[in-house]
């Protein structure tokens, strides 16, 4: 008999101190509601993504699909209860409606209004309907694990680049050993841990010292020791919640001495390296002189080593004190020293000082108004600035 396997997505980055709402219509995307069945598989079918390498997994073993739902949207505040209720209830309906195996593409730092952990309780609840069912799950590498995540899944596997490029992969990673499990090739087993570190976002890259280390030596398990899948996860630090930060989970067939060691092996060598994950600002000289080594190194000339970068960096400052020198001269020096006038003619300043000093409320009035008009000016002037400065920024 074919074997029956439910495929669905729920992903969602959770930012705890960002104001914006994460609500249903976040997930859907312009749509009335996130895709769903037949939709699921049109929409991720020979695509690059999770979801699709569960689907030639799932093909490759020769088994029935049974799409539940997609629902994946861009980082925000908590997700609101109806929204997660909504997509939560549709995989526990698939998942209801009878199969032989589940595959979630879920993100590991999922918050919502009600749970620190969304997956780990939508994980859960799925064990409640189907307690023998095997459960492949993929996670992102800035998942925060938790305790019900390992508990209640067969298989995880995360992403092992960052920025992500393997989600393909880390679908396969995920499913084919499902699929073993079926076929009773395999008896997973897991080990997992964290520690107490919030490595920064911007230390986090795959191709940098020490996580580039640390993923090659994930990849090195899986290929050579043993592991089924070793995921080393830096964590997202944006959420303050208890496990925000640094886990690891290792997946081996049966083995859970090695699974121990392995995990072990990754969460100390992250530890003991923990200062390189520490983000540190580098001077705006050294940048500048690490950005024209590298031009020079690239073989561009001096002229457009000083217009690319000498006057990018220069140029926001220089606009800025034009722009001020600008509007200062129009109220301190602009009739006295731009302008030929009479000696009796007052400047915005020298008014407001003659307003000001003279007893009267109507001129005290006058004064007021005349100073609102200046500060419109500057204000007028620094608005300006600032839209060209972003205009700038966003070309570049």
């Amino acid at each position: 008999m074919t074997a029956r396997v439910v495929l669905a997505m729920m992903k969602h980055e959770t930012n705890t101190f960002s104001p914006v709402p994460t609500d249903l219509a976040r997930f859907s995307k312009g749509a009335e509601r996130p895709p769903e069945g037949e939709a699921v598989l049109a929409a991720y079918r020979g695509t690059g993504s999770c979801i699709a390498g569960f689907i030639d997994a799932a093909e490759e073993a020769g088994a029935g699909i049974a799409p539940s739902i997609a629902a994946n949207a861009p980082p925000s505040g908590p997700v609101e209860t109806a929204a997660y209720e909504h997509v939560r209830d549709a995989i526990l309906e698939s998942v209801a409606g009878g199969c032989d195996a589940i595959l979630l593409d879920l993100h590991g730092a999922m918050v919502t209004e009600r749970h620190e952990d969304g997956e780990g309780e939508l994980l859960a609840r799925i064990r409640e309907i189907a307690p023998e069912v095997p459960i492949g799950v993929t996670l992102d590498m800035h998942a925060n694990l938790y305790p019900a995540m390992v508990e209640h899944a067969d298989v995880i596997a995360g992403y092992q680049t960052y920025p992500h490029i393997d989600y393909h992969e880390t679908g396969l990673r995920a499913a084919r050993p499902i699929f073993a499990m079926l076929r009773g090739e395999v008896r997973p087993v897991a080990a997992w841990g964290n520690r107490p570190m919030l490595p920064h976002v911007m230390r986090q890259g795959s191709g940098d010292f020490p996580n580039r280390e640390l993923q090659a030596r994930a990849r090195e398990m899986e290929a050579a020791e043993g592991a089924i899948a070793a995921s080393l996860f830096t964590g997202f630090p944006h959420a303050d919640i208890a496990n925000a930060g640094l886990g690891c989970v290792v997946v081996t067939d049966g083995d859970r001495a090695a699974a121990e060691r392995m995990r072990d092996e990754l969460l100390d060598f992250a530890w003991v390296h923990r200062e390189a994950f520490v983000y540190r600002i580098e001077p705006l000289a050294d940048s500048i002189a690490r950005a024209r080594e590298a031009a020079a190194v690239l073989g561009a000339p001096p002229g457009r080593v000083r217009r690319e970068i000498d006057l990018r960096v220069a140029g926001r400052g220089l606009t800025v004190g034009a722009a001020f020198a600008f509007a200062v001269s129009l109220g301190e020096f602009g009739a006295t020293s731009f302008v030929p006038r009479r000696p009796e003619t007052l400047t915005a300043p020298l008014a407001l000082f003659r307003l000001l000093g003279t007893p009267g409320t109507a001129l005290r009035g006058q004064a007021m108004a005349l100073a609102v008009v200046l500060m419109a000016l500057t204000a007028a002037v620094v608005f300006v600035v600032d839209l060209a400065g972003d205009a700038r920024d966003g070309a570049i």
